[in-house]
């Protein structure tokens, strides 16, 4: 079944911008392997990231992603079934943001205050933290 997986950690001082692009690559390679498709937003300190694909391929590759030592403190925000990828072509999209967090986005004082709680791990309805996200695509 289709589904989608959304999480937030802490970037490890240690993951360099270099190790970013690691990241991306290989995920780029992989998940076109598996059909997994997704964004990964990051920035000096924190990461979030969209998966998209079958519910049991997106699991088995978030237990990966836990034991990875580039972050720590990872939160499952949410996961569930969707009736369509909202990233469809991006085997990995990414984009960094800013550590202090200014939106360069057009967003409200009310979507800025969510997407802040979010990446304090604090959950949101499912199609909130999507919407979000699609905010900085």
């Amino acid at each position: 079944m289709l589904s989608q997986l959304i999480y937030v950690s802490v970037r490890a001082n240690e993951c360099s911008d270099s190790e970013i692009q690691k990241i991306l690559e290989s995920s780029i390679r992989n998940n076109a392997k598996i059909d997994i498709t997704g964004v990964l937003l990051y920035s000096d300190k924190k990461f979030l990231q969209c998966l998209e694909g079958d519910y049991d391929e997106i699991m088995a590759l978030y237990d990966k992603i836990k034991l990875d030592k580039r972050h720590k403190n990872v939160v499952l925000i949410t996961v569930g079934m969707i009736k369509e990828r909202f990233f469809p072509s991006w085997q990995m999209g990414s984009k960094k943001i800013n550590s202090d967090y200014e939106f360069s986005t057009k967003m409200s004082l009310s979507e800025k205050k969510d997407f802040n709680a979010i990446l304090k791990g604090e959950k949101p309805t499912e199609s909130k933290a999507i919407d979000l996200i699609k905010k900085f695509f």
